[in-house]
């Protein structure tokens, strides 16, 4: 599996209100090479932050982020290669009418003859069960199909690395369970933020975000248990403020 490296990487934004920047993420060290890691945390938390330093959409205030060894800034288009990115709207990555010709787009770079990109088109659609809908507007598409569509698009282009934003906010039972199907059987490293706690569990391993910190990292059970378990502490708490 490649190695995702986190070197006492952070995230700062600078604000008009105050002199000091807002920290999205504390310095954090990390090595992740399991086949499939969560990231599991309150909205606000950090997680999207952490998963966009992956393929360099943030960069880091401090630090380094490396995949395989290529460094997030100074070898952004090789990573952006080899890591492929799911957003949790899948509109803000599905640019043409219909998923066969966003399939096709992704492919256009690699593959350039048409009947052969068509054809490698057709069969990423039909893994995910969604060949019978190549032909569709997008918009005629439920919010699960348009999410489905969007990691086609970016499973065609086979890249190592697999990162998925919160992938079944939008997905009915059925595309959930298709989603943790097709997660299970990648070659992909997988890399993935959700608030669905039983895909969480199906990960090697996971990381709680809390406040821009990481405040637990290991065994998915566990990992969950611990969230869980701050989640009521916050909720008793809320209760008891007057």
């Amino acid at each position: 599996m490649p190695a995702v490296a986190f070197a006492q990487a952070s995230v700062a934004v600078e604000r008009e209100d105050t002199p000091h920047p807002k920290v999205l993420l504390h310095p954090v060290d990390l090595r992740l090479e399991e086949a499939r890691i969560g990231i599991i945390g309150a909205n606000g938390s950090g997680k999207s932050t952490l998963l966009r330093l992956v393929n360099g959409l943030i960069q880091p205030t401090t630090g380094t982020v490396t995949v395989d060894g290529d460094d997030t800034v100074r070898a952004v288009r090789k990573v952006r290669r080899n890591v492929g990115f799911v957003f949790t709207d899948p509109l803000s990555q599905l640019v043409m009418p219909t998923g066969r010709e966003d399939v096709e787009l992704s492919l256009r770079r690699s593959v350039r003859n048409a009947a052969e990109r068509r054809s490698q088109a057709e069969a990423a659609l039909q893994r995910l069960g969604l060949l019978h809908l190549a032909d569709q507007s997008i918009y005629e598409l439920s919010g699960g199909e348009r999410q489905l569509m969007a990691l086609a698009a970016v499973l065609a282009v086979d890249p190592k690395v697999l990162v998925l934003d919160e992938p079944s906010t939008l997905l009915d039972l059925r595309n959930r369970e298709l989603l943790r199907r097709t997660l299970a059987g990648l070659d992909q490293q997988v890399i993935l933020s959700t608030h669905d706690l039983e895909l969480a569990l199906d990960m090697d391993r996971v990381l709680v975000i809390a406040d821009g910190r990481v405040a637990f990292d290991g065994a998915p059970a566990e990992a969950v248990t611990a969230y869980r378990s701050w989640c009521m502490q916050g909720l008793n708490t809320a209760r008891d403020v007057p």
